[in-house]
Formats: structure tokens, sequence, C-alpha cells
């Protein structure tokens, strides 16, 4: 038999659907639909803010224990390695952690990025990519300060092209990498992070190999 909570009117079965669609642990799920009044929508956008809260403040934490994993796609034509880090050897033996493995594994072979994170992008991506753009804004005729705000919306959407965190997951596309890597540091409260991937293409001339920049803060 279903049982409800008189006080704030969140039903078992909305626990549930909550906890199969975001993955949180099931207290989590009850406060948030508790604080979004029954709304599953509303209860999932603040697991996620949560989520983020939670991965800001643990960001600095060292990771040098996780997973290396393989995926293969399209018939043996693509073929990926990724490294993923956490804290602790208990946390990368989880099937949580081990499903965010294979998730990002797959999405990097779907999307071919070229980078982890906005911070990898090379000074002389960036600027190419960024000239580009400028030379194509002003042949418009636009005002200048126009043109800038052309450059600024364009190297966004660059940014969500080839850095694999700012890139909407395959899976759901109303989240990010970056996203489903914070709910996954809030439901394990561990810090994760992608610490490099090699992407490999049968007839591609060359290969995609990232590694993301060391983080200062968790080295000291």
């Amino acid at each position: 038999m279903e049982t409800t909570n008189h006080n704030t009117n969140i039903s078992a079965a909305q626990v549930k659907e909550l906890r199969d669609k975001s993955g949180a642990p099931m207290m989590d799920c009850k406060k948030a639909l508790t604080d979004a009044k029954g709304d599953i929508e509303a209860a999932i956008v603040l697991l996620r803010k949560r989520g983020a809260s939670i991965a800001e403040r643990k960001a600095g934490r060292a990771t040098s224990e996780g997973s290396v994993t393989s995926y293969i796609h399209a018939g043996g034509k693509i073929g990926v390695l990724v490294e993923v880090n956490c804290e602790s050897d208990f946390v990368a033996r989880t099937d949580d952690f081990k499903e965010l493995v294979h998730d990002v594994a797959m999405h990097i072979a779907a999307t071919d990025p070229k980078f982890v994170r906005k911070e990898d992008v090379t000074a002389e991506s960036f600027e190419r990519e960024k000239d580009i753009y400028r030379t194509q804004a002003a042949a418009t005729g636009k005002p200048a300060q126009v043109v800038e705000k052309i450059v600024e919306g364009k190297m966004g959407k660059f940014y969500e092209e080839v850095c694999l965190y700012e890139q909407p997951f395959i899976k759901d596309q109303t989240v990010t990498i970056s996203q489903l890597i914070a709910t996954k540091i809030g439901k394990l409260g561990e810090n994760i992070a992608v610490r490099r991937f090699a992407r490999f293409k049968v007839g591609d001339v060359g290969e995609t190999i990232a590694i993301t920049k060391p983080d200062q803060k968790a080295e000291q």
C-alpha cells in the first residue's frame, strides 16, 4: 500500500519517480520534492543545483583513485579510452561510478570532443576560432561593439562543441557532462573529474587525445 507523508503530501510513488529520473538518494529526493511542493521537474532542478553546490565545495580535493574504461562503438569502427578519477577506491568500485565512466566514454565516442574543459583549450585554438568568428561578423558591416557580442556568443557555442564538460549529455540533452558529474559528486560525496581520454576512428588521419590541466588547488 502506498504511503504518504501527511505533512508534505509527498507520496512514495513520487519519491520513486524522482529517484528513477535523477539517480539521487531517496532522502535527497524526498527533501527536494518537499521543497518543490511535489513538482517533479522543479525537484530535479533543485537536485542539480545542490549537486553543483556540493561539486564546487569538493572541487579542490585531490582525486588519486578512479578507473580507466574502454568503449567500442559502431561495429568496431570507433574506440574510446577514458580515465575518470575520484578520491577513494571504494567509490571507484561502486556501480554509480562505473555507470558514470561508461556514460562518459559512450558520449565521447558519439560527439568527439577535443578538450576536457574550457580551461584546457589551447591559446592557439582559442585565437584561431575567435579570429574566424570576428572576420565573419565584421563582414556583415555591423558596428564593432555588435561584432564583439556576436563573437562572444559564438565562442560560447565553440566551447560547447569542443569541450567535453560543456556538451549536452547524449542520453539527456537537458544536462551537460559537467552537470552529470556534479550529480554523481552530490550522490557519492567525493570529488570526481575526467582526467584524460583518447578517441580513435577507423579511417581517420590521427586521433583525438585530450588531457586536462592539473588542478592547482587539488595539488596543494
